[in-house]
């Protein structure tokens, strides 16, 4: 049996100060985006939703049956960078910031490499069971970025060249650990 997988990428608050690794509930602007998109998403025996705020709740905007936590969907645990903007960090560890965006095997911030998150995400996917069907799973950008990686088979290096936009659907189908990414022709009426 093929699965289907279809990885949403969490809404995010309009109004937002971006933070590595912030956490911030969703706002009633947000929350409609995700109503507004709530009729696209497939139905599924299982819908999955990483652990972090923004993505419970747009799981919970999207499904009227319970959703399961799956912390193997976590985004990159950031270490030191937790909660820190861009800015911050760059005026902080210019340097480290540099070699953790050109080195996928870097961590300094002391959290998770680009390369641990993709093996993590990696063996997540290979571990969903054949007979699984269709599963949605809401997860953040990352975690997006390293399925499309693992699919494709593409260097660690084109982490940072894939563009994953809030409410964004990656559709990915599988069979026995061996994965494709699927794209919906335009017109075709075919949901996320």
């Amino acid at each position: 049996m093929t699965i289907r997988l279809t990885l949403l990428c969490a809404a995010a608050p309009t109004e937002r100060d971006v933070r590595f690794g912030g956490d911030t509930p969703l706002d009633e602007r947000a929350l409609a985006q995700v109503r507004g998109v709530a009729g696209s998403v497939p139905a599924a025996p299982s819908c999955l939703t990483a652990p972090s705020q923004r993505c419970r709740q747009t799981a919970e905007v999207l499904r009227r049956e319970p959703v399961v936590e799956e912390p193997k969907l976590r985004d990159m645990d950031m270490g030191r960078w937790q909660g820190r903007t861009l800015d911050e960090v760059a005026a902080g560890d210019g340097a480290g910031l540099a070699q953790w965006m050109s080195d996928p095997e870097a961590a300094p911030h002391g959290g998770e490499s680009v390369a641990q998150l993709c093996a993590r995400i990696a063996a997540w996917m290979d571990g969903v069971p054949d007979d699984a069907g269709r599963v949605v799973a809401v997860v953040e950008q990352a975690v997006a970025r390293a399925a499309v990686l693992h699919a494709l088979g593409a260097p660690r290096q084109s982490f940072w060249r894939i563009d994953v936009p809030p409410l964004s659907a990656v559709q990915l189908t599988g069979r026995s650990g061996r994965w494709n990414l699927r794209i919906a022709p335009v017109g075709s009426g075919e949901s996320l």
